[in-house]
């Protein structure tokens, strides 16, 4: 059994629950931060924005690491409320960030495949490539890096905080809505009522990445840069993890739809791209590199999108 600690913010998320499970499986005492779903035992009530409320926090539990998954992850509701979003994506990153270098606490920042402007013919993009943000959801993530890594940088803690970039998320969800993946399955269903219509993107490329793989890496990644100790200053600081399962939204449909033996006829596939009036503008193709994450002899394998759904929908084919 392992005698170190984490402390996953945003612990009853999507993704932060698989974090958290992956940690507690591999031995580690876990807490975890949340609000309207906190049972102030295993996850515990915290404001992020409160840095008085952190700072109690980090001292009580104590941590050696902080996956930190809290954010406002949906572009359309980040453009509803930036500054909202920017209070959660940067101010209480930095915050976080600058209490947990003061404590010699290592953090993963969980970033997005969106600081990326996604033009076509650019991807793979590498960990070292200059990020250029086309919406506002994509720019507040790529602050929160710059404010996270300041943070470690300031304190003379460079290599204490590293960023980890991932595309859209699928997994075990509590709600469709939690996922831009799982969502989809509602959509394949709701046009199967007689008369039902829906239109889908098929136009941006995707690389839906399950959170279990995440939450493997995040762990990998905490325990490589624990056990090189003070070399950690010559390891990467921006790090990048994605599968290679390459579709649209509205191929996720076609898969879910061959999965279930449902037609997918009143789904119309819209192939117009961004709507230039539109307010949230989203890139074409972000697909991340992992090549930093190899170089670390870290395991990039991931689950193959199709029989991961299979299983979860009990859908299994003679």
């Amino acid at each position: 059994m392992s005698d170190q600690t984490v402390l996953v913010t945003g612990a009853t998320g999507l993704l932060g629950r698989e974090v958290a499970k992956t940690f507690r499986l591999k031995g580690w005492t876990v807490k975890g931060t949340g609000y309207s779903r906190a049972d102030g035992v295993d996850i515990l009530k915290v404001d992020l924005g409160d840095k008085d409320e952190v700072s109690k926090v980090l001292d009580s539990v104590r941590p050696q690491v902080i996956v930190h998954c809290a954010a406002q992850r949906f572009p359309d509701k980040v453009d509803k409320d930036p500054e909202g979003a920017r209070a959660l994506n940067v101010a209480a990153s930095n915050s976080l960030a600058t209490l947990a270098a003061d404590r010699d606490i290592f953090i993963i920042y969980i970033s997005t495949d969106y600081v990326f402007p996604g033009v076509p013919g650019h991807a793979p993009y590498e960990n070292t490539a200059k990020p250029a943000p086309t919406n506002m959801y994509g720019q507040t993530k790529f602050d929160g890096e710059n404010a996270v890594l300041s943070a470690y940088k300031a304190a003379g803690k460079d290599g204490l905080g590293v960023v980890l970039r991932v595309p859209v998320l699928y997994g075990h969800a509590e709600t469709p809505s939690e996922s831009a993946v799982n969502v989809l399955l509602d959509t394949v269903w709701k046009t199967q009522e007689e008369g039902a219509k829906a239109t889908m993107d098929h136009w941006a490329i995707r690389y839906p990445t399950n959170t279990e793989d995440i939450g493997r890496v995040c762990h990998d990644i905490a325990q490589k840069y624990l056990d090189t100790g003070d070399n950690r200053s010559t390891l990467p600081v921006i790090l990048q993890f994605s599968s290679e399962d390459r579709m649209t939204k509205y191929e996720i449909c076609q898969v879910f739809g061959e999965i279930m033996g449902l037609p997918i006829s009143g789904i119309t596939p819209n192939t117009q791209g961004n709507d230039p009036n539109a307010s949230v503008q989203r890139p074409y193709d972000c697909h991340l590199s992992t090549q930093a994450l190899k170089d670390l002899g870290i395991d990039i394998s991931t689950a193959d999108f199709r029989a991961w759904w299979r299983r979860e929908l009990h859908a299994f084919r003679r």
